[in-house]
């Protein structure tokens, strides 16, 4: 787990040292190359639905999506159809996007708050990412909880959209906005380390996380841009 990723000396070429450090780099590089793609393509897709006004898929049928295609994904991770999946996983969330997305722009100061939280994702996810990518700090002690902390948010805003409450929405959002950050840290620690090394799984997670990251930000700078 604690393997760096880094170059070895030439005294110990070919051996398992090499390899592991050969391994961990072509699954650190095939998941950002994919990151990048899936990020576009859902970024895409939030576009088209914001153009087309398309409307929102609902709660149920959210939660059906998200955990049907992440399910998929678990399943065929090691054939040729884990990458179709993961385009198809992020398009359905880049969709569910759209509809959030027009719903801020009819606010006043909503276009502000996208770019504002669309900006500090990308820099929390350079800067987080970076961090790891130099120093190798192994972060695998937080998965337990990190996966408590995301059963809490996701049960807490549940209880808010139903009881409508704003505050508790708020609380949530901050909450999601912290774990996701930890998230990121979380899995770049294990592709680094060698803990993970399927590249698709390793892109779905930093997915979901800028996803969430970018979600919770959003409802935090929105609300605070808010005349109501």
């Amino acid at each position: 787990m604690n393997r760096p990723l880094v170059v070895p000396s030439p005294s110990s070429s070919g051996g398992p040292g090499w390899a592991a450090g050969i391994a961990q780099h072509k699954v650190l590089r095939n998941t950002y190359a994919l990151l990048s793609m899936t990020l576009l393509f859902s970024a895409a897709m939030a576009a088209l639905g914001v153009m087309l006004k398309l409307p929102a898929p609902g709660f149920i049928i959210t939660l059906a999506g998200y955990f049907g295609l992440l399910f998929l994904i678990h399943k065929v991770q090691n054939s040729g159809w884990a990458v179709p999946a993961v385009f198809a996983l992020t398009g359905f969330m880049g969709y569910t996007l759209g509809p959030l997305l027009s719903l801020h722009l009819s606010l006043p100061g909503g276009a502000q708050a996208i770019t504002l939280a669309l900006g500090t994702t990308g820099v929390t996810f350079l800067a987080l990412s970076g961090w790891v990518l130099a120093t190798r700090r192994d972060f695998s002690f937080m998965g337990g909880f990190l996966f408590a902390g995301m059963v809490i948010a996701i049960l807490a805003g549940v209880a808010a959209m139903f009881l409508q409450l704003p505050a508790l929405a708020l609380a949530v959002s901050a909450m999601v906005a912290l774990l996701s950050a930890g998230m990121i840290l979380f899995e770049t620690s294990r592709i680094v380390n060698g803990g993970e090394t399927n590249y698709v799984m390793a892109t779905v997670s930093l997915f979901v996380s800028l996803f969430n990251l970018f979600t919770s930000l959003l409802s935090l700078f929105g609300f605070g841009g808010s005349n109501d």
